[in-house]
């Protein structure tokens, strides 16, 4: 007898790996992709290791969770920057050396609250229920990765964050590395098509898990847990101010025989005078001045999005920008462009106002639960650092909420909890009586 087992396969996966393994006639199960418990959200990044930090404090405090970093040296720096911050966090990397490695997963897995900052060498098979939120700092090279490590959040079915930032540079770097791949063409084009899906789920206005699961396809209606359907996201007649950016791109090659950088072409069409824009005489050509209607933040917006559909590339170790062979249907204006406009954001006090409001208490728990909630806690971490187990095998976050809200004096209402067998409660229901004691005690 033969089965194939595999966790998140598109149609055409599916279909090679029956192929392959000669089992086209045999019996075909496919569950749902969908983890309605994961909340879904892609962030513009300005900063990202701060933005990151800001979920951290106002959402996510004191949870266990996974950030995953494109390099090595990113690894290092967050999980630092995160330390300096007051953060529980573990670096983990193909760098580090094997006992380093297997002691930062052994406390990842074992104590409460743990933050592991890796690169995608770290997850595979990793089984912790209770992982609050997974944060991607980095764009993920294909949907299929993405899905897989935003997949680590919330195995336990309690709500989970999945947050990713991206930008104008993630774009630049994966066609990067693209273009440097080893392999032949037709190997390059599938890499380029699962940035493709990946840049089309990032700047979509439809819902995002939707978008997710019609990947894998799988039809959904609109989640309601996603930030595109939290905040809708508008799309706009984005033609004019794209035939502006690629006007600029082409007067800097036609009358300069020169190329550059978002950066530069956002100067020019802004009107300012900096110190490069003067060396090159930038202020002198016609496009200079052109675009003052839209803000820094919304020019490249523009340009990462034009990227994202390829109406322009990016060439060179520097990641100047070059017209595609699509631009000049927008220059001609025979081809329309519609782009994403991020939603407007409440300034920074009222929106971390209202996070911290709406996750001050766990999920599902009164108010006056919360500090025996946390009680139950410290006395499962320390049971299991005694027993040298993970926490999540004494119990679940779910069990010890129930047990917080319901308070049970004896150890028969004790066992009515869900996840208080027969044998945990031999073995722990004393202590577990006696710690809801103490927490009542220390609220009077």
């Amino acid at each position: 007898p033969r089965i194939a087992l595999t966790a998140t396969a598109t149609e055409a996966t599916h279909a090679e790996i029956a192929s392959r393994l000669g089992l086209q006639d045999a019996r075909h199960f496919v569950a749902s992709f969908d983890r309605p418990n994961i909340q879904y959200r892609i962030a513009p990044k300005n900063d990202p290791k701060r933005q990151l930090l800001q979920l951290l404090r106002a959402e996510h405090p004191g949870d266990a969770g996974i950030v995953y970093c494109l390099s090595r040296a990113s690894v290092e720096k967050t999980a630092e920057f995160l330390v300096k911050n007051g953060v529980d966090a573990l670096p983990y990397h193909a760098g580090l050396d094997a006992r380093t490695r297997a002691g930062n997963q052994a406390r990842f897995l074992r104590e409460d609250g743990m933050v592991m900052v890796a690169t995608i060498a770290f997850g595979m098979g990793i089984d912790k229920p209770d992982v609050r939120f997974v944060a991607h700092l980095d764009l993920p090279k294909s949907v299929e990765g993405y899905y897989q490590e935003t997949g680590r959040a919330g195995r336990d079915g309690l709500p989970s964050t999945a947050w990713l930032a991206y930008g104008l540079q993630d774009v630049v770097q994966q066609r990067k590395m693209i273009d440097t791949s080893e392999g032949d063409d037709a190997h390059r084009r599938r890499l380029g098509a699962h940035v493709d899906a990946m840049l089309a789920l990032c700047e979509t206005v439809e819902c995002r898990r939707v978008q997710l699961l019609a990947y894998f396809g799988q039809r959904s209606t609109a989640c309601g847990n996603c930030d595109t359907c939290l905040t809708p996201a508008e799309s706009w007649d984005g033609t004019v101010p794209a035939q502006k950016l690629l006007s600029t791109v082409v007067r800097l090659k036609r009358e300069r025989n020169q190329k550059f950088g978002a950066g530069q072409i956002t100067d020019i069409l802004l009107g300012r005078k900096t110190a490069k824009v003067i060396q090159f005489d930038h202020d002198a050509l016609s496009v200079f001045g052109i675009g003052t209607e839209l803000r820094e933040a919304e020019w490249r917006s523009v340009a990462r999005q034009l990227l994202a559909q390829g109406l322009i590339a990016v060439e060179g170790d520097y990641g100047t920008l070059v017209l595609t062979d699509e631009s000049g249907e927008v220059l001609g204006g025979r081809r329309p462009v519609v782009l994403r406009r991020e939603p407007e954001k409440a300034a920074g006090p009222a929106r971390a106002e209202k996070s911290s409001k709406r996750r001050s208490a766990p999920v599902d728990l009164p108010e006056e639960a919360v500090p025996v909630f946390e009680t139950l806690r410290a006395w499962r971490a320390a049971s299991a650092k005694e027993q040298g187990v993970p926490a999540y095998v004494i119990f679940h976050d779910a069990t010890l909420r129930e047990i917080a809200t319901l308070a049970p004096s004896t150890l028969a209402e004790l066992g009515t909890v869900t996840g208080v067998g027969e044998n945990k409660l031999a073995k722990y229901g004393q202590q577990i009586l006696e710690t809801l004691a103490t927490a009542a005690g220390a609220a009077e």
